[in-house]
């Protein structure tokens, strides 16, 4: 089984990420995409949101998708959420699973700073998902580029501290989150 693994804050989830895990899905041939929050990422302030509601918006996002995942155990484990830590548990309990870590480009040039990138590496291929209108792609020299795939993109422009600022405004969030997240953060009066 070819397994997709997207970490991150998601705080909120929101288009970008799952165009994001369908690009790579699709180029990759994977079976499913495991969509997964940090507990606390080491490099990123603690997110706005409560783990439950990052958790429950991943699931929504996640609905009626049946090869997107929703994955809780970084926030079972909790402290910080290291990824070479979840691919090791991953491998324990999927050992047929191949394993691919799917990122922005934007992340790659601070992946050499990661916790023990090179035995995450031994742990899965990266797929780093690029845009567009990106140059191609420069593996820094410190990764082994075997292990690392270009995906293209579709190159939505949107963040999640661009959705947290508009709600923080009360403003729609229609076209950047899945209809259920938008309705999620605004029931639950979230980044206000």
């Amino acid at each position: 089984m070819r397994l997709g693994v997207m970490g991150g804050s998601f705080d909120p989830i929101h288009l970008g990420h799952l165009r994001g895990a369908e690009s790579a899905r699709e180029a990759l041939n994977l079976q499913s995409v495991l969509l997964m929050p940090a507990a606390r990422a080491p490099h990123k302030p603690e997110p706005a949101a409560s783990d439950f509601d990052r958790f429950t918006m991943v699931a929504l996002a996640a609905s009626g998708h049946p090869n997107l995942v929703p994955g809780d155990a970084e926030l079972r484990r909790g402290g910080t959420s290291y990824t070479v830590d979840t691919l090791e548990r991953l491998q324990l309990e999927q050992p047929d699973a191949e394993l691919f870590l799917i990122v922005g480009s934007d992340t790659l040039p601070d992946l050499v700073q990661w916790r023990s990138v090179t035995r995450l590496l031994a742990l899965a291929e990266l797929a780093v998902v690029t845009r567009p209108e990106a140059p191609p792609l420069e593996v820094p020299a410190a990764l082994p580029s075997a292990r690392v795939r270009a995906v293209q993109g579709t190159g939505l422009r949107v963040s999640s501290t661009r959705i947290r600022a508009l709600a923080a405004e009360g403003r729609s969030l229609r076209y950047l989150v899945p209809d259920g997240v938008a309705d999620y953060i605004q029931k639950r009066g979230l980044y206000r």
